[in-house]
């Protein structure tokens, strides 16, 4: 195992307090590096709160900010946060507008951010994230998992909670943004999470895992190593086929690589993409290409295609000024 590492058990609390330190205009570090918070809180505002297991960076630590969330809590390394640093963040950060939290459809994360609602003392309300088309093969979740499509539910909720919208419309925009969006990712390597200190499966040079979770868990099929055109067609016509007639309006095309796939690649699967859909017809209208919802050193990207109305365009263009997003 090569990277750059003290020591495993000390790697999230290193790696939160650099992150801190570069972006200290930007985000607070909470107590016992239980949370991550906006350093300017908006009052009045309905308050955003997700988080999950480390070595996904930047979700979700890395779009707290103006725009998007307002706190974000990191568990170890593929690990969900504790109910307690999602309570504390929650106390940190919410208001009498309540807290919204937006969660991956993974048991241990539903578990917990379920327990942290009973528990809190603010009003709370949940948006669930399940927008990976794969065939589900993993124990981490029941259903569809909740992959890259979040980051697209935090930036357009993030929005509209910036504008002022409530919690009640905050929780409707949100699930509707999520039903219209649909994920799928491909493996060319492995990743390693360090306190195993070995590869979490194993693909021969001419193979690659079609369908994969951002945990490593197994996809639809283990396949031979194809053109890139074939694999973003593969990707692409899963994720049309399960959005159905959603996909005839305006689209947004989100290519997001899994931490070990260089951009000239990225853009390159998003140019077969894009191809792809407008050879059927659709139009995508608004783009967004890079590694932002990653699986370690992990080789391989996903394709997430939204179906946006003009209310979602409006939000998705608003300002945010986040570590990993500025616009």
């Amino acid at each position: 195992m090569k990277k750059f590492i003290n020591f495993p058990e000390t790697l999230l609390a290193e790696s939160l307090d650099g992150f801190a330190a570069a972006h200290a205009d930007i985000v607070i570090l909470g107590p016992e590096y239980k949370f991550v918070r906006r350093r300017s809180l908006t009052p009045g505002k309905v308050a955003l709160v997700s988080g999950g297991g480390s070595g996904h960076e930047p979700l979700h630590v890395g779009f707290v900010g103006v725009g998007m969330l307002d706190a974000a809590c990191p568990g170890q390394v593929f690990t969900s946060p504790t109910p307690d640093q999602i309570v504390e963040a929650a106390q940190a950060v919410g208001g009498d507008a309540g807290v919204l939290f937006i969660v991956k459809n993974y048991a241990g994360d539903r578990m917990n951010f379920e327990m942290a609602a009973e528990m809190a003392e603010c009003r709370t309300a949940t948006i669930l994230t399940d927008d990976d088309v794969a065939v589900e093969n993993s124990t981490h979740s029941a259903g569809r998992r909740g992959v890259a499509g979040t980051l697209v539910v935090e930036k357009i909720v993030g929005a509209a909670a910036e504008r002022g919208a409530d919690l009640a419309r905050c929780v409707v925009l949100g699930e509707r943004v999520n039903a219209g969006t649909r994920s799928m990712g491909v493996a060319l390597t492995s990743c390693t999470v360090p306190a195993a200190g070995s590869p979490t499966f194993a693909l021969s040079a001419d193979e690659m895992e079609m369908g994969v979770g951002i945990h490593g868990e197994p996809g639809r099929r283990r396949v031979k190593l194809a053109r890139a055109e074939r694999i973003a067609d593969e990707m692409t016509t899963a994720i049309i086929n399960d959005l159905g007639d959603r996909a005839a309006g305006d689209l947004l095309l989100f290519v997001n690589g899994f931490g070990g796939t260089p951009s000239i690649e990225l853009y390159l699967m998003y140019n077969a993409a894009r191809r792809l859909l407008e050879e059927r017809g659709l139009r995508v209208v608004r783009s967004l290409v890079g590694s932002f919802v990653t699986s370690l050193e992990m080789a391989g990207c996903s394709i997430t295609v939204s179906a946006l109305d003009s209310e979602m365009i409006v939000l998705w263009d608003q300002p945010v000024h986040t570590a990993a997003l500025r616009w």
